[in-house]
């Protein structure tokens, strides 16, 4: 009972600080060519954002495989267990380019490099578009936990 708990709370608490994150770090790409401050803002909800990612996925796996809720076969027969990792996906696709430039971005602000932030726009729409992902993974998590749409 108390694991269950725990593994909720975590995954909630992973969820909030996504959410939180992933909407930071658009606001601060947006702002970037305009904010000096934009650009510690920026890797910092970028930070989070990774920090989220390996609770909400970590509890996730953990929640799935161990059957702490429910038991595997019933997420893996379920419909919007598969459009809650379709999103999953789609996240993660959509993040690859932000991580690889922000990795460079960080990369060269240690070196004290000119950075190169003609992306920035496009990162901070990429952002927004998986805060809506993230919106609805959340809505096909609830839809899932009871019992709609199998």
């Amino acid at each position: 009972m108390l694991v269950r708990w725990a593994l909720a709370l975590l995954h909630l608490l992973g969820l909030g600080i996504g959410l939180g994150a992933i909407w930071a770090r658009a606001r601060a790409l947006a702002r970037m060519r305009t904010d000096s401050g934009a650009m510690s803002q920026t890797l910092t909800a970028d930070s989070w954002w990774g920090v989220s990612a390996l609770v909400l996925i970590g509890t996730g796996l953990w929640r799935l495989l161990a059957g702490v809720e429910k038991e595997t076969s019933y997420y893996l027969g379920n419909r919007v267990f598969w459009v809650k990792m379709i999103l999953l996906a789609l996240i993660l696709l959509l993040e690859i380019r932000p991580m690889i430039t922000l990795i460079r971005w960080r990369i060269g602000r240690a070196r004290n490099q000119s950075l190169d932030l003609s992306a920035a726009g496009g990162l901070s729409r990429v952002s927004y578009l998986q805060t809506g992902a993230l919106v609805l993974m959340v809505a096909a998590a609830t839809a899932l936990t009871r019992g709609f749409f199998q």
